[in-house]
């Protein structure tokens, strides 16, 4: 079956735009609603979003949905989606759901869904949901007197907050760290500042004031220029940059230079392999991941699983494989002593212990290896398959010819965006780019002979 509805990560487009409209929040309510009734309890969702304008408009329409499907709704409000995945735990919800399109500007929106175990869907369960979206349901809902109720919660973010300094030994205080944190003007913007300050940081936080419409805009994981330089203006020791619904995070040194998911996964890989605490011998993380990390691993006695783009994916084979670090490149890392998904917060408080334990500078603890020259590039399409047209696939197999056994090339169609990404990396930096530059001319071509 072919998906219209469901990508990488949950349902995601344009607000107000197929399949962003309030008519498809609507019958995924009731989908999803009718796909986790179990038992004869009264059934139950918890429902978070971030920041954006049209968060008001798929809440409502969720809410609608699930309620019709027989389900009482937990509104949460604004809160970081490692939160809606807890709270579904332990507030023993069927379903968690949150209203988010993570780093993308606030003109798209998305839908994340959680089981109750608090990891998000299968394929097959995404599959099952998405055939009820186009099918007649009012057969299936509840009765009148079977509707759902809808009510907010309170209490919600000091649960998250005692929740994630519980990651960090009773012990451990973060007293003498000056921390500036980037909330993207995203779901963290008021726990993750209070998290650190309770913990003892002195706490500079920047972007904390979303108003509907600058959620991620030029802030935030994705763009942490104005991270580095708060930092450098302030003196700080670290910074850290969450993205809009706060399930990844880059981390800025003392100099303001980034540190990417690679390095933040060697560094609590090596940290918890030390300890005895890492499962597994390894670490799980996609294939855009720095050849870097793997050598990294290899040279510790440690092996790095690949799994296609996606935190989901990681977590599967995490879970599968007996593994509790994972992770990818962008930043979200998946520590699953403590989550079922990717989180920022819990995971800086990672890297923060270990910069207490060691009483070094960020710059010398989080650069653990020297990456291997990659450069990605994205080309937007706008129909078609460029994938398979003959010149594209000639440029790539000449290009995958050309990096040999010391590099990597990785093409793929975006799971959130009309992009094709085209990466490569090997030690030689100038065929790299040359390898890369190659195919992107080619679909620039066909593109414009289209």
């Amino acid at each position: 079956m072919t998906r219209r509805y469901f990508g990488t990560d949950g349902i995601r487009g344009g607000a107000n735009k197929f399949p962003m409209t309030a008519e498809v929040a609507m019958k995924v309510g009731m989908a999803a609603g009718l796909s986790f009734q179990r038992g004869h309890h009264r059934h139950r969702v918890v429902l978070g979003k971030d920041t954006r304008l049209s968060g008001y408009m798929i809440e409502n329409a969720l809410v609608a949905g699930f309620c019709a499907a027989g389900m009482d709704v937990f509104l949460l409000g604004p809160i970081p989606t490692p939160a809606v995945a807890m709270l579904a735990r332990s507030l023993r919800a069927d379903i968690g759901v949150m209203i988010s399109a993570s780093h993308n500007p606030y003109y798209d929106n998305g839908i994340k869904l959680f089981g109750p175990d608090g990891y998000k869907l299968s394929d097959e369960i995404e599959m099952r949901i998405e055939a009820l979206l186009d099918q007649d349901v009012d057969i299936s809902l509840a009765d009148t007197d079977g509707l759902g109720r809808a009510k907010r919660v309170d209490g919600v973010h000091d649960r998250y907050i005692e929740f994630a300094k519980r990651t960090l030994p009773r012990s451990m205080s973060l007293a003498g760290l000056r921390i500036v944190v980037d909330c993207a003007n995203g779901a963290a913007y008021k726990v993750a500042p209070a998290a650190l300050w309770e913990l003892g940081a002195e706490v500079i936080t920047i972007n904390n004031e979303p108003n509907g419409f600058n959620i991620n805009e030029e802030c935030g994981s994705t763009h942490p220029v104005g991270l580095s330089k708060k930092v450098h203006e302030v003196r700080a020791d670290i910074g850290i940059a969450l993205d809009g619904d706060a399930d990844r995070m880059v981390i800025v040194d003392e100099n303001g230079a980034v540190v990417d998911g690679d390095q933040i996964m060697a560094l609590i890989a090596e940290s918890w392999h030390q300890s005895g605490r890492l499962a597994g011998g390894g670490v799980v993380a996609t294939v855009m991941s720095n050849l870097g990390l793997e050598r990294f691993l290899g040279e510790a006695g440690l092996q790095l699983h690949r799994t296609q783009v996606g935190d989901r994916y990681v977590v599967e084979h995490m879970r599968a494989h007996g593994l509790n670090v994972g992770g990818e490149q962008s930043g979200h890392i998946v520590l699953s002593d403590f989550s079922t998904t990717g989180d920022g917060l819990v995971s800086a408080l990672q890297v923060l212990a270990c910069i207490k334990r060691q009483n070094k500078p960020v710059s010398e603890i989080c650069k653990k290896f020297e990456p291997v020259p990659q450069l990605m590039k994205n080309v937007r399409f706008s129909g078609g398959e460029p994938l398979e047209t003959a010149p594209v696939k000639a440029a790539i197999e000449d290009a995958r010819n050309r990096l040999g056994k010391s590099g990597r090339l990785v093409i793929r169609p975006s799971g959130t965006e009309p992009l094709i990404r085209v990466m490569a990396e090997g030690d030689d930096q100038k065929l790299v780019e040359t390898v890369v530059n190659d195919i992107v001319g080619v679909m620039a071509e066909i593109k414009t002979a289209a």
